[in-house]
This record gives C-alpha cells, structure tokens and sequence, in this order.
C-alpha cells in the first residue's frame, strides 16, 4: 500500500496555551492581507511557526496551510500538497488541476494558471503558508514557485516561512511594493517581553537584572528563552546559571538543550533520544521504537506536550506529533554522539512499524537511513506490483535514485520493477542499459539472485520483450515495437495477466500509429480483457477509451456503445476506497454522447454530458475537460448554434490536454469543420493553408480527418463560387480517401466520405453515380443506426436523398432521415436543444450583468482582466461572481462554465 498525502502536513497548528501578548508582530502581521507576498526569515527557534498560527487564528482569515518537509523538493510531490491545501480552503479552486497535475502530461505552468484563474474571481481573500519553505526551495521548485508568484490574483497571499531566503524574485517585489518582510531583528523578544514571559507567563520570579541578563546573552532568541525556563525551573543558583552561558546561537541551544536533558529522567531522556530518529510521533510508532511495554509512547508523549518539552501537536486530536525542528536536530546529534550504534537499530525497528501500517514510502525511507539497503529494496520489490496498480510509478521512479545499484545487482525483479518506473514516467535515458544488466543476471545460477516477488520473477523475460517494445515505438519504429509485444505475449508465464496486457496495449498503439485500426482494435480489446483480470480497472477505462474510438472507425457504433457500457458497469463495481466514482467513470459517459450524436439523439447526447459534469473534476481523466467541450459544440453544432459550438471548442484549446494515443481528431480540424458549416470559408480555408492540408497531399491514416475535413471545406468553396477546378480536386481527393478506407476496413470513414463523394458527383451533374455513392453510405449506416454524416451536409443531400427514397419506398431508414431533415429545416428553434429538467431551470435567472461576468469566466482572463473588461472594480466581478454561482449551484469557475454550457446560458450571453 503507498503511502497516502500525509494530513498532519496541512493541519494548521494550533495556537500555544502559552503565549505572551505581541502587539507589535500583530501590527506588522495585518499588513498580510495588503500584500501579494510575505516572507518571515529567521534562523531556527526565532518562533516562525508560533507566531503565524497565532496571529491567523486571531485573525479569522481563510488559510491554506502546508508544513513542508526535504521530500517536498520534487515538485509533483509539492504542488500535490499545495493544490491540495488550496481546494480544501476553497473547494473546487484545484480540484482540476491536482488531476491535470497528477496526469504527469503537462507543465506545472500550465496546471497552476488554471488554479490562479479560479482564485481571480473568488469573492474572499485567502493566505497560503508555506511553512519550513527552505526544506523544499531548490532550482525546480524556484522556477515555478516564481511563476506563481508573478501571478497570484489579489485574493490570494503567500506567506512563506523560511530559515533562508527563498530563491524568489525578492529585489523585484520589493522594488514594487509587493514584499513584507518580518526578520529575526522583528522576532527577537524585546525587554518588555522577555519579562513577560519569564515572570507573568512561567512565575519564574526573577529580578529585574537577571531578566536583562537573559534578554543580553539569548539576545531575545526564542528557543534559547523556552530552554533557559525549562532549566531555571527549581533552581536557586539562578545568577550562577545565567553567567554559564554566553556565545552565538548554536553554543547557545546546545548548552541548553544539554542542561535541558541532564535534569530529565532517565526514562525521559531515552525518549527523547529514541525517537528522536522520527519525522512524526505517535504513541503505537513510540512504543515500537521504543521496544518497552505498550503505553509507554501515549504516557511520554502527554507528559512533554504537558511540559511544553518542544513537542508541536500535528492534529487537533493529539494523536500526531513532530519535535520541533531545532529541538530535533539536537537531540539527533546526542543519539549520535552519546550512542552512536543505536540509530540503526531504532531506524529498523520505525520501518517495521511502518511496514506493518502500510506506510511503504516512510519504511523504505527508515530502512535506507539504517544502511538496511537489503530491507529497503525488499519493501521495494514487494509494493512495485500494488503501486503500478494504483497508477503511482512516481513513487516506483524515486526510488530509482534511492537505491544503491550494488543492491540491484543481483535483483532482477526489482531492477525490471523500477525500469517500469521510468518508462511510466517518460524517463528514457539509461533504460536500455538497465535491460541489459537484468539480461545479465538471467544468465546466472537463480540460487546466486535475491527474489523476493516470485511471479515478478517469473515475468521478467516477458517485461524485457514488453519494455523493448516500447523503448522502439518511441524512437519511431512501430514495426519493432509490434514484434517485440508479440513475444513477450508469447514468453509471459500462464498466470501473468499483465505483461501480455501491456504487450497488446503497445502492439494496438503501434498498430494504430501505422493506420491498420483492426489489428490495433484487437489489440486493444485483448489489452483491456488481460488488465481487468489483473485488477487495473482504472487503466481497463482508458483502454476503452480507445477502443470505442477504433469501433466508431471500423463503422461498428453497436460495439462501440456494448464497450462504453461495459467499462461503464465495471467501473460501477469497483468504486475507489475513498467512495465516490472510479476516476475515467465521466469520460465513458462522454464517448457515449458522441455515439448518441452518431445516431442523431441529441437529448441523449446532452442529457449524457450532463451527467457527466455532474460527477465533478474527480470523475474524468486528465483529457476529460476538452473532450467534454468537443462533445457538447458537436450537439450545439447539430443545434445550428455555430457561435455556442465555436466557443465551447476555443475552450476546448485552452484546456487540451495530450495523452499517448495519436491524436487522429485534432482539435483545430474540428474547428474547420464547424467554421465550413457555418459559412465562415475564409476562416476554413485559412486553417487549411495554416496547417499545410492540402488535396495533392500523400495520404496516412494519421492524417485521415484532416483530409476529409478538408474534402468539407472545399465542397463548401465550390458551392459559394462554383470554381470547377475546386470540384475536381475534392472529387480526386475523395476518391483517394475513399480507397485507402476500404483498404483498412474503416467504414466509419467510407460512411462519410461516400456521403461527400455524393455531394460532389451531384455538383458535377453525376446524379446517377451520386445515386450510387449515397446509397452504399445508407447501407452501411442503416445496420448501425449512423445518421448524422448523411444529416450534415449542405444543400444537395436532401434532393438526393428524396430520390433514393422513391427508388426504396420500403426503406424506414430514409423515411426517418428525410423526417429528420424536414424538422431541422422548419425548425424555428434549435432543432434538439436539450430542455432543462425542472430541477435545472434557474429559479433566479441570471442579470444581464451577470451573463456578461459568466461569458468571461469561460475566457482566459483573470479577476481583473474581466474587470478592466467590463469597466468595473473587481470587487464587483467578485460580488457578480458569487452570484452567478449562487444561481447555478456549483462553486468554482469551471464548474460555472460547464453548467452555463449545458442551459444554453453562454450562448445566448454571446449573441
């Protein structure tokens, strides 16, 4: 089991019971909200900590928290608990981008404008913490830590806390008046309050030259002030005691921390000494490391946090603890001087514990920090196959600069398990060397390996095949690839599901890639049927995906449907722990619209998005915003709502996100076809000299929708200028097309190009081969129900279609079809616009004002773009803002945006 994010890290501390008054901090504090960005900069025990969670627990003002750690220096792993902090502050402020994030397909640039555009029009401040910053700053997290912040929205404040400046843009906030600083000369306790804490908070009773004393030799350094009570508590010598210690801050702590110890109980002191090693306490971990009685860890850990011993509460249960950071590395430093070959041991025994919790990071973690390399890898090997399951090879791909290599010499296993790892995370480099070296180990006597995971043992000669494969459809050789997933197919022992499914799923891409959609569709259907025997159902979705895309191709929209549904069902039985819908459950609902919209039910097709985005953010794939959009312009679209369908797809465009399949339905082609079919020929032919698609092009399967969308665009010149030379290009190009879709059995594709080749014949005054054209695309398409290629196109069809008609006065098909066009052309309204369920109408429809602030959310601007837009403050975009999704029941941007969509509301903003 992986290690889930851990939530004591977004657990806003609590305020000390102990604390004295700071009216000047408080002062300097409330300027926070009056800045984008805030830094508190002091060396360790200046208080950082304490002095943020009090002053924002007084201050009553939204807070995103996150206590970062060194793991965080990797960027998925930092934005993860950052996004995720946010979306609990603001729920649905990150929602789609921690999905966007956790896809690994696009920049974290990217994912955080989507974040800043969601907090620009939210109608509160908020202040994100980010606390021991200096554990995670580095290069990686700078650069985007400094796009954040050269774009936060108004509403939000960073506030960042740090032993070191962060390598921010510092100079240029503050050149700009952007920057509050708060400092250690700011944190230092001055006279008034060091006697406050040590007379009116301790009753310590001290004279006032001794309090002066202190103030001069700790020089108003908190930590050393905490120590310097806990010292003094019972003494009589107290003048002798503070002459004892003098010098800079480390000499200092140490000093104290020493007298600290040395009046603690033995049992105490070795408490503090033993778990020391530990990130994070609990009393069942304490007991454990302890290796004494159970209860020991529950009655230590009351009587410090009683004592106020330097242990800081993670939880507002106490279960949870951490010391504090300056207190920890002291004590780590006496384990190691005092009992230098404990540490392992209570490093061994915290990985257990772990282990046995299910908490696989943190053992593997406490195994390598023993020198247990052999343990480590051991956790390693045995998660590898639960961990690809639940789609985390980022965990598999750090662990990979985690071991050792001499610990994989003789692991073939594992050396295979972590070469997933970097193939899943598109880390390429040194892979093939990585084979060779697990070749190698094959070679030698089995009794000479360590094999902890023997049916990954056992197909390990399949996943060199399967991974080869792979590495060779990257390099662009899909013929290889091909090849090498037929014999790890053929090599994979009887009880391995998985290896021959990824083997088909690069064979199907492969395939694919090379235009022959059959042998991928097969492909892909053997890959789905071996991952949901494996237990991967969440990738059984995505391989549906794809194979309802090739059925629609291959013609068989009844299959396509029947594989949906499937993956719909299954993904019904196997809900994630957390409750809730199977992530991929919303994308399957969207491929049925478009099979609905196929078959010309367009209250099908919309009711089904709507049930879609109803499942919210979580339920789709990375993929599942654009698709969403594409869906939804196509049934606006067949709606004679050009400018609706138009929108939706420059939407679409901005939230594109790729995946590995090849992307055969661009999105900019798709425009084309809209742009033709609403009378925009300018516009469309201007994408066909933009992207270089022309008529006398060479034809790939790649490139198949392009060229038909190219065939619309020019059928729809020839009918606005009527150029005979326009008619015979298309007409060459669609016979062109025509044979290499009969020659791949995508009759899909012949559907559609036989319904154009009709449209051009019939301009050519070919009626009778026109005639012959339309009636093969009506029998392909009456088996399966495909309507909508011979409902769109122009003038022409109707005609052609009526006489068809009259030569199959039987055919209930061309009577439905003639029905149909005969309603769209008489239609007044759109002709299957989606009627709202009483549920759904607006009981308080929205304000002009209000639909204007609504068609902007769905823009790129943020908060104050669409203020300087509509010439108005921001604080009127927000109230605006609220509104609209007050009336619409949703409560972030895009969910706004969605909803606006399905009632048809940015549409009529629009016009």
């Amino acid at each position: 089991m992986v290690d889930p994010l851990v939530e004591t890290k977004l657990a806003q501390p609590r305020p000390r019971r102990e604390a004295v008054p700071r009216p000047r901090l408080d002062a300097l504090l409330s300027r926070v909200a009056g800045v984008p960005v805030t830094v508190v900069s002091a060396p360790a025990g200046f208080g950082k900590t304490t002095l943020l969670s009090s002053w924002l627990a007084a201050a009553d003002l939204p807070v995103a928290w996150v206590a970062l750690d060194a793991r965080d220096r990797r960027p998925g792993r930092f934005w993860s608990y950052v996004l995720t902090a946010l979306d609990r502050a603001v729920p649905g402020s990150a929602a789609a981008a921690l999905t966007l994030l956790g896809s690994g397909q696009a920049a974290v640039e990217t994912v955080l404008a989507g974040v800043v555009n969601e907090l620009s029009v939210s109608d509160d401040d908020l202040v994100l913490v980010l606390d021991d910053y200096h554990l995670a700053d580095g290069p990686e997290i700078a650069e985007t830590m400094t796009f954040l912040v050269e774009h936060l929205p108004p509403q939000l404040h960073l506030v960042i806390s740090t032993r070191a400046d962060p390598g921010l843009p510092l100079s240029r906030l503050r050149a700009r008046g952007a920057l509050l600083e708060v400092r250690a000369a700011d944190l230092r306790f001055d006279g008034h309050e060091v006697a406050a804490y040590l007379n009116d908070l301790h009753a310590l009773g001290l004279p006032a030259d001794a309090v002066a004393a202190l103030e001069e030799r700790t020089e108003g350094w908190a930590a050393a002030l905490q120590l310097a009570v806990l010292s003094l508590r019972g003494r009589t010598d107290t003048a002798g005691f503070i002459d004892r210690f003098a010098g800079d801050d480390r000499f200092v702590v140490d000093y104290l921390v020493d007298e600290v110890l040395d009046r603690q109980p033995a049992d105490v002191r070795r408490f503090l000494l033993d778990t020391s090693i530990l990130e994070r306490l609990t009393a069942p971990l304490c007991d454990v490391v302890l290796g004494g009685a159970p209860g020991e860890g529950r009655s230590m850990l009351d009587l410090l946090d009683r004592q106020n011993l330097f242990l800081v509460p993670l939880d507002d249960h106490r279960r949870w603890y951490r010391y504090h950071h300056l207190f920890g590395e002291v004590l780590r430093a006496h384990l190691g001087n005092e009992r230098p070959g404990d540490a392992a041991e209570l490093h061994r025994r915290a990985s257990r514990w772990h282990a046995d919790d299910g908490e696989v990071e943190e053992a593997v973690r406490h195994a390598l920090a023993a020198g247990d390399t052999s343990t480590a890898a051991d956790l390693v090997e045995s998660s590898i196959p639960e961990l690809r399951r639940l789609r985390r090879e980022d965990v598999i791909r750090r662990w990979v600069d985690d071991l050792p290599d001499d610990v994989l010499a003789n692991r073939p296993a594992l050396a295979m398990g972590l070469v997933g790892g970097l193939m899943a995370s598109n880390d390429f480099a040194g892979v093939e060397e990585r084979i060779r070296a697990v070749e190698a180990m094959l070679a030698r006597p089995e009794d000479e390996l360590v094999v902890v995971d023997r049916a990954e043992f056992r197909r390990v000669p399949a996943a060199i095949e399967m991974y080869r494969g792979a590495l060779a459809l990257v390099a662009g050789d899909p013929e290889t690839g091909v090849l090498r997933a037929r014999r790890a197919i053929g090599t994979a022992p009887a009880d391995d599901d998985l290896t021959p499914a990824a083997a088909a799923g690069i064979s199907g891409l492969a395939s694919w890639t090379m235009g022959d959609v059959v042998a991928a569709q097969a492909s892909y259907v053997a890959a789905a049927a071996g991952l949901a025997r494996a237990g991967h159902v969440a990738d059984v979705l995505g391989c549906s995906l794809a194979i309802a895309d090739m059925e629609l191709t291959l013609g068989r929209l009844d299959a396509a449907e029947a594989s949906l549904r499937s993956a719909l069902e299954l993904a019904e039985q196997h809900p994630p722990g957390g409750g809730g819908v199977l992530r991929g459950t919303a994308d399957m609902l969207v491929a049925l619209s478009r099979v609905a919209w196929h078959r010309d039910d367009m209250v099908e097709a919309a009711e089904l998005l709507r049930r879609a985005d109803d499942l919210g953010e979580g339920a789709g794939l990375p993929q599942n915003p654009y698709r969403w959009r594409v869906a939804l312009a196509r049934v606006r679209a067949a709606e004679r709502d050009w400018a609706g369908a138009l929108e939706l797809l420059d939407e679409a465009t901005r939230v594109y996100v790729g995946d590995y399949l090849p992307p055969v339905h661009p999105l900019h082609a798709t425009r084309a076809r809209l742009l033709a079919a609403s009378g925009d020929l300018d516009g469309a032919l201007a994408w066909a000299h933009e992207h270089r698609v022309a008529a006398s092009d060479a034809l790939s399967y790649l490139q198949e929708y392009e060229h038909v969308t190219l065939a619309r665009v020019l059928l729809a010149q020839h009918r606005a200028g009527g150029d005979e030379g326009v008619l015979g290009n298309v007409t060459a190009l669609l016979d062109r097309l025509l044979d290499a879709a009969e020659a791949g059995a995508r009759t899909g594709t012949v559907v559609e190009v036989e319904v154009l080749r009709a449209l051009a014949l019939h301009a050519a005054g070919g009626v009778d081969d026109a005639l012959v054209a339309l009636g093969r695309a009506v029998d392909l398409a009456e088996p399966q129900r495909w309507r909508r290629f011979l409902l769109e196109p122009g003038p022409g069809l109707g005609e052609l279609l009526e006489t068809l008609a009259r030569d199959r006065p039987r055919s209930p098909f061309l009577r439905d079809l003639l029905a149909r066009r005969a309603s769209a052309a008489s239609a007044t309204t759109p002709v299957a616009a989606p009627v709202p369920s009483p549920a759904e109408r607006l009981i308080d429809p929205l304000s002009d004002r209000e639909l204007d602030v609504l068609r902007l959310l769905a823009s790129d601007l943020d908060g104050p773009g669409i203020a300087r837009e509509l010439v108005v403050s921001l604080n009127t975009v927000r109230t605006h803002t609220k509104h609209v999704y007050t009336k619409l029941g949703v409560n972030s941007r895009r969910a706004a945006v969605s909803r606006a969509h399905q009632l048809g509301l940015l549409s009529r903003s629009a016009r």
